[in-house]
């Protein structure tokens, strides 16, 4: 789907504020979504300044912080002090630790793909306690079988809810996002409306200094490390996008590898293998290890992957994972080159639970082909 920018004659913030308070004016209940990352620090930040300035009604909100037990201190501690921000301020903040399901790339090499946060029968070796004044159970969760995707919107259904979704972070979400605004609409069918949808990683970091907001320390620890602007992302520790932070950030918390490889004996394969196929690794120490071996030929192992499921793809989402690549193969393999193949291969390789590799390999691969096919076009008129 084409999609076109258009320039706006306010800024952002000003932007963002606008559609805050038209969800306030509402009058309905207003759940926000925290995290104690970058995006949720900049919705809470402004969400706050509206409410000091009398602008919005801040007993109309509920903050709800997943806590997904595998956290760095200093999230858990952020977040802490903006807990008590908006309990100050007059609005709830509820405090999840809960048995919700969680994906786990660690798990890849058994049988079992999903963390359980807070599981009650490894008490024993949690990474860290939960706090005292923490929600443990709810009456609308299925513990160990919902993931927190699952259960929030049951819990605000009598409201709206604003979340810190970025399109800058993910083709996919520009595109839904564009989608829903062509039909008209200014929220998904589960009430969510996302105010800083357009900003960029820029505004976000601009905002975040101007604003004087302090930032969890991990972040500066990542830029420390060489981690890139684009990709200093925090989360659970065992999902795919922060597992390289474990590696790195050892050094910054001495004990805290220790704490994770006890709570999840797999994660030394992070330490261990990380520059390699098995995380989808393209680092300059991957290339240099693998400059010594012959070239692999990543359609042929394809080909071998798809015609052995069984024994490739041993639980039942990885075999639905691994069918959904296999129709994308048979459809792409005429118009694929070598390096889409690899990545097609290390898509599967690594593991890709919610299928984002997958549908950023279908917008490469097709857009690819068509800007070929212009071109071709445009020289054969020209």
């Amino acid at each position: 789907m084409a999609i076109k920018r258009c320039a706006a004659s306010i800024n952002v913030v000003q932007a963002a504020e606008i559609r805050i308070k038209n969800v306030f004016r509402n009058g309905l209940p207003v759940f926000m979504s925290f995290s104690g990352g970058k995006d949720s620090l900049c919705m809470a930040k402004i969400i706050f300044n509206l409410a000091q300035r009398g602008e919005i009604n801040p007993a109309q909100l509920t903050v709800q912080f997943i806590d997904e037990e595998a956290i760095f201190p200093c999230m858990e501690q952020k977040t802490k002090e903006w807990r008590k921000k908006f309990i100050m301020l007059g609005a709830k903040f509820e405090w999840f630790c809960l048995e919700v399901k969680h994906y786990n790339c660690f798990n890849e090499l058994s049988n079992d793909e999903t963390f359980i946060c807070w599981d009650s029968t490894k008490q024993e070796v949690w990474v860290r306690q939960p706090p005292a004044f923490a929600i443990r159970n709810h009456h609308l969760l299925r513990p160990r079988i919902d993931a927190y995707q699952d259960f929030l919107p049951r819990t605000c259904v009598s409201g709206i809810t604003i979340t810190g979704i970025r399109t800058a972070e993910s083709v996919q979400r520009l595109q839904n996002i564009a989608a829903m605004h062509k039909a008209g609409k200014g929220m998904t069918n589960k009430h969510q409306v996302f105010p800083i949808y357009d900003w960029t990683d820029k505004d976000v970091w601009l905002f975040l200094l101007q604003e004087h907001v302090d930032i969890p320390d991990i972040y500066l620890y990542l830029w420390q490390s060489g981690t890139g602007r684009g990709q200093l992302r925090v989360s659970q520790f065992f999902s795919v996008d922060t597992a390289k932070s474990l590696v790195k950030m050892n050094e910054y918390y001495p004990d805290l590898m220790d704490r994770v490889i006890k709570r999840e004996p797999n994660a030394y394969l992070a330490a261990l293998y990380w520059d390699s196929e098995m995380f989808g690794r393209n680092s300059r120490k991957r290339k240099e290890m693998e400059s010594k071996v012959p070239l692999k030929d990543y359609k042929a192992e394809l080909i071998k992957m798809f015609g052995n499921m069984d024994s490739y793809f041993t639980t039942k989402h990885k075999r639905k994972v691994a069918e959904r690549y296999r129709n994308f193969f048979m459809c792409v393999s005429a118009i694929a080159d070598a390096r889409d193949f690899k990545a097609i291969y290390e898509g599967l390789i690594s593991g890709d639970p919610k299928l984002r590799t997958y549908r950023a390999l279908y917008q490469r691969i097709y857009g690819k082909y068509i800007s070929e096919a212009k071109k071709a076009e445009a020289m054969k008129h020209g």
